[in-house]
C-alpha cells in the first residue's frame, strides 16, 4: 500500500493550493482528481477550434500591495498572461435603459459614480473607505489565534443588505453597487457584510482576464507540485475513506486501489466529503445531518458561445444586464429573463474582435432536479429542450443591449448546475458552496477542522468563496498541519 504524507482529494484551486504549499514544505504530496485533467472549476474545454472556461472568468487585486497580489506571487501565477480590463469601466451595470461604468481604483470608482449621482458623493466615499479598509487586511498576512477571531467577528456578523441599506440612501444606486451580483448569491437576509466587501473591494482594486482561460492557474501549480515531488494522479476517484486506529487511515481510489496517508485534505464539497465515510464512532450522526442540512448557494447556467470571424468588436470589460424590475437581493426571482452577465474571451494576437462569449445567469437546483439521476447524454429531449430555451432567453436579453450579437453567433454551447453536480461533485451543483449566514455564522462558515484529527477541510464552502477567498482558506487549512507561524512567514517571504 502505498504511503502519502498527505493526500488531497479534488484537485480544484483549494486542493492544488494546499499540494503547493505542503510539497514545498517538503512533504510527500498526492492530488487525487477524478477527471481527465486538474483544476476542478478552472478546467477548460475545447469545442472546434474555441476553448472555453468551466467557471473562471476574472480576478481583481492582483496589482502589488493589493488582496489577491500576494497570494499568486507566492504561488507563481503572476507570470501568466494575464490581461487588464478596462480601468475606466472595468464592469459595467445596465438596468432597464440605464447603464452606468464601474472603475478601477477607490477614488475613480467613486468619481465615476457621483457623475450620475451627485448627491451621493460623501455616501460613495464612505462606502469605498469601508471596502478598501476590508481589502487592506486581506492584502496583509493574518492568522486567527483564536479560531472564532474570523468567524465571529463583527463582518461575518453583520449583514450586507442592512449596511448597503445604511450607507447609500438612493435606492438606484445601491441597484448599482449590486448589481455585479454574479460574483456572489445575494441575499437580504444571509449574506455577511465580510464576503460583500472582500469581493466588492478586490475587483475596484483592479480586474483582469487570463488570456488563454483559467486551465493554466491549474497546469501551472500542478507543474510546481510535481517538480517539487508531489504527484497528481487523474481519472483518479476517491470512493472511500476507511477508518483504523480513530483515524481515517485508508483513501480507496476507483473501488480498487488502496493508498494511506498521515493527513488527508479534501477540497470537495463537505457533504460529499463525508460520504466518502462509513458509518464510525469518530463522526457522530449530528454533525453530518448538520453539514449535510445547510443549504446551498444557487447554480448557474452557461451558455458558452463561439463566435462568428469579425462579427462582433471585443470589449474590454464585463456586463451585467438586468430588467428594471429585478430584486437583485431576492435569489428565488432571479432568472435569465431578468439577470445576464455577458462575458468575453480576450482574443489572440490582438485581434479587435472577439472569437468567444460566455453568458451566464442564476439558476436554482430545483430546475435541473428531475435529470439528477441521469448520466450525461441520457437526460432526454426534454433536458435538451429546456437548456436551448434557457440560451434563447438570455441571448434576447443580451441582443436587446447588443443588437449586431444575435447575428454574430455561429455555435452554442450549454452547462447547467447539473454539469457541475456531474462533473466535480458540487452538491446542488451551487456557484458559492455552503450558503454563509450573519445570524449564524459559527454554523455556516466552516474551519479546516472537522471531527476526524486528521481531516481537513479546504475550498469555497469553508470561509470565502472566488479565487481570493479559496487562496485565504488554502493558508488557514495547511496552517492546522505545519503551524500557522510557518504557513504565514512563506507567504510574506
Amino acid at each position: 500500500m502505498e504511503k502519502f504524507d498527505v493526500i488531497i482529494i479534488g484537485s480544484g484551486l483549494g486542493g492544488l493550493e494546499c499540494g503547493f504549499i505542503l510539497a514545498k514544505a517538503g512533504m510527500k504530496v498526492c492530488v487525487l482528481e477524478q477527471a481527465t485533467q486538474p483544476g476542478g472549476c478552472l478546467q477548460t474545454f475545447q469545442r472546434g477550434n474555441t476553448l472555453f472556461d468551466t467557471g473562471f472568468h476574472y480576478v481583481g487585486g492582483l496589482d502589488e500591495g493589493q488582496s489577491l497580489h500576494r497570494y499568486f506571487h507566492y504561488f507563481g501565477l503572476l507570470d501568466l498572461p494575464w490581461s487588464r480590463l478596462d480601468e475606466t469601466g472595468f464592469d459595467e451595470v445596465v438596468i432597464g435603459e440605464q447603464s452606468w461604468l464601474l472603475a478601477n481604483g477607490y477614488e475613480r470608482f467613486t468619481d465615476t459614480l457621483a457623475q450620475a449621482f451627485p448627491h451621493q458623493h460623501q455616501n460613495l466615499k464612505n462606502y469605498t473607505a469601508f471596502l478598501k479598509k476590508v481589502s487592506e487586511h486581506l492584502s496583509g498576512v493574518y492568522y486567527p489565534q483564536n479560531k472564532k477571531d474570523i468567524y465571529s467577528s463583527s463582518l461575518f456578523t453583520q449583514s450586507a443588505y442592512a449596511y448597503l441599506h445604511a450607507t447609500i440612501d438612493d435606492p438606484l444606486l445601491r441597484k448599482v453597487l449590486s448589481g455585479t451580483s454574479l460574483k456572489m448569491e445575494l441575499n437580504a437576509g444571509k449574506l455577511p457584510l465580510y464576503v460583500f466587501a472582500q469581493i466588492n473591494g478586490s475587483f475596484i482594486e483592479s480586474a483582469w482576464r487570463l488570456k488563454g482561460g483559467g486551465g493554466q492557474i491549474a497546469e501551472k501549480l500542478s507543474r510546481q507540485i510535481q517538480a517539487m515531488g508531489g504527484e497528481i494522479r487523474t481519472c483518479s476517484k476517491v470512493t472511500r475513506m476507511i477508518e483504523q486506529n480513530s483515524r481515517l487511515a485508508i483513501v480507496e481510489v476507483n473501488h480498487e486501489e488502496l493508498l494511506t496517508a498521515q493527513w488527508i485534505i479534501s477540497d470537495a464539497h463537505p457533504s460529499y466529503t463525508l460520504s466518502l465515510i462509513d458509518e464510525t464512532k469518530l463522526l457522530r450522526r449530528i454533525y453530518r445531518r448538520r453539514i449535510s442540512s445547510l443549504p446551498n448557494t444557487f447554480g448557474l447556467f452557461t451558455a458558452n458561445i463561439r463566435l462568428k470571424p469579425g462579427s462582433l468588436p471585443y470589449l474590454n470589460r464585463n456586463v451585467f444586464i438586468h430588467d428594471d424590475n429585478t430584486d437583485l437581493w431576492q435569489p428565488h426571482t432571479n432568472n435569465p429573463s431578468t439577470s445576464v452577465l455577458v462575458s468575453y474571451y480576450v482574443p489572440e494576437a490582438n485581434d479587435p474582435y472577439a472569437s468567444a462569449i460566455d453568458l451566464l445567469s442564476p439558476m436554482h437546483w430545483s430546475e435541473v432536479e428531475p435529470w439528477k439521476d441521469k448520466s450525461p447524454g441520457n437526460r432526454g429531449e426534454d433536458y435538451e429542450v429546456m437548456k436551448a430555451a434557457r440560451a434563447n432567453e438570455c441571448i434576447d436579453v443580451v441582443s436587446g443591449y447588443i443588437p449586431e450579437f444575435k447575428d454574430g453567433i455561429a455555435k452554442v454551447y450549454t452547462s447547467t448546475p447539473l454539469t457541475y453536480h456531474t462533473y466535480t461533485n458540487t452538491v446542488e451543483g451551487s456557484a458559492y458552496g455552503i450558503q454563509k449566514d450573519y445570524t449564524n455564522p459559527l454554523y455556516t462558515i466552516l474551519t479546516p477542522r472537522t471531527p476526524i484529527p486528521n481531516l481537513l477541510l479546504t475550498g469555497q464552502s469553508l470561509n470565502l468563496h472566488g479565487i481570493l477567498g479559496v487562496s485565504v482558506t488554502s493558508f488557514y487549512t495547511c496552517a492546522e498541519i505545519l503551524g500557522a507561524e510557518t504557513v504565514m512567514e512563506e507567504l510574506r517571504t
